[in-house]
């Protein structure tokens, strides 16, 4: 009696297999021409490009009712906006997983009877959190990629800081700011401003950096020009890729802070020394972009604070002088005012700053 029920148990498990729907699933390699790829992203291996900067982005138009993300992350600290049809209110939000995963969104698709559906793959996080490399994805059974979405004309570059990344902007107000699971750059106040201004955009930001001194061994002057935002590196952007209409810079965060309160800097640098710093960046930036507009932009954290007003100061100078010898490259000055909370500025503060900055640009583009 054992062995006829252990070869009914058998047939049994068989029989339940071979009524099991199979699901066939077709791969899409990273390299399909339906994929818009938005942002600096290392294509050198183009079987798994590495996506490192925040506000990196990944288009495709979908269809069929499966889907999953194939990922190969570096440290297993990366987080990404997974957004349908540009329902950006509630994305999708992953975690990455450190290694390679597929991570299965199916769900999105459920009781959407679209024959076509707009994906966007989101990096929230930034290069301190390492790289990621896309795999591509797995559709449905006979599905496919549909006409690649087109490009936005418009183009914003941005070089920044902590505040640019969106660093802590989904914390509590009286929480950290070092949840990587709450920074999220799609609510800073660039890609904001982007979105308010259908624009592309570039964000070559990370956390702690200074024009003249960082939280770490190396400044903005080392890192502009690399097309990997993974540390201090080798890599090289080729600037001719990609010619932004406007160029935000808002540097001065970090240095102030260093300089004034931690003493980073021995010999301490003089008004001037910083002035001349700063100046000398914005110059590497405009022979890379001959043809951008130019912000100059400060704040919302203590730099800008009444007490500290030399900081305003140093940057209204340096943006002064390089009018005065360029007059083709009239740069204008923003200040993102401190509100006097003290920490990185949640999304609400973010909004504030977009909204002043999407202003300013209208005012000199005509947008």
């Amino acid at each position: 009696m054992k062995i006829i029920s252990k070869y009914l148990t058998v047939l049994i498990a068989m029989w339940m297999m071979l009524i099991q729907p199979v699901w066939a699933l077709t791969a899409v390699p990273p390299t399909d021409d339906g994929f818009l790829y938005t942002g600096r992203v290392d294509h050198s291996e183009p079987e798994k490009p590495l996506i490192s900067w925040p506000g990196t982005s990944i288009k495709a138009n979908i269809t069929g009712d499966k889907l999953i993300i194939v990922m190969d992350d570096k440290n297993g600290k990366n987080y990404f906006n997974v957004i349908l049809n540009g329902q950006d209110r509630y994305p999708a939000v992953l975690e990455l997983k450190k290694g390679l995963h597929e991570y299965d969104l199916s769900y999105l698709l459920f009781d959407n009877e679209q024959a076509v559906n707009q994906l966007e793959i989101f990096k929230r996080t930034e290069g301190h959190e390492g790289g990621t490399r896309f795999l591509g994805l797995k559709l449905a059974d006979d599905a496919k990629l549909s006409a690649k979405p087109q490009p936005l004309k418009r183009k914003i570059a941005y070089f920044g800081d902590s505040i640019t990344s969106g660093m802590g902007n989904e914390g509590a107000d009286t929480g950290s700011d070092h949840n990587e699971a709450e920074k999220n750059h799609y609510l800073s106040y660039a890609s904001i401003t982007a979105r308010n201004l259908d624009a592309e955009h570039h964000s070559i930001s990370l956390s702690g950096i200074g024009f003249m001194v960082s939280w770490f061994d190396f400044i903005m002057p080392q890192y502009y020009d690399q097309v990997s935002g993974i540390g201090n590196n080798d890599t090289q952007w080729d600037f001719s890729n990609w010619q932004p209409d406007v160029v935000v810079v808002n540097l001065g965060q970090n240095d102030s802070w260093l300089i004034d309160n931690e003493k980073r800097l021995k010999p301490e640098p003089t008004g001037r020394e910083i002035i001349d710093a700063y100046k000398n960046l914005f110059n590497q930036f405009k022979q890379h972009y001959p043809n951008a507009k130019f912000i100059s932009a400060l704040g919302s954290m203590d730099a800008t604070k009444p007490a500290r007003a030399h900081w305003p100061e140093y940057i209204k100078t340096a943006v002064n002088e390089l009018n005065q010898t360029d007059k083709k490259h009239k740069i204008e000055f923003v200040t993102f005012d401190f509100n006097g909370f003290h920490g990185h500025p949640r999304v609400a503060q973010h909004v504030r700053n977009a909204e002043k900055l999407t202003a300013k640009i209208k005012q000199i583009m005509n947008w």
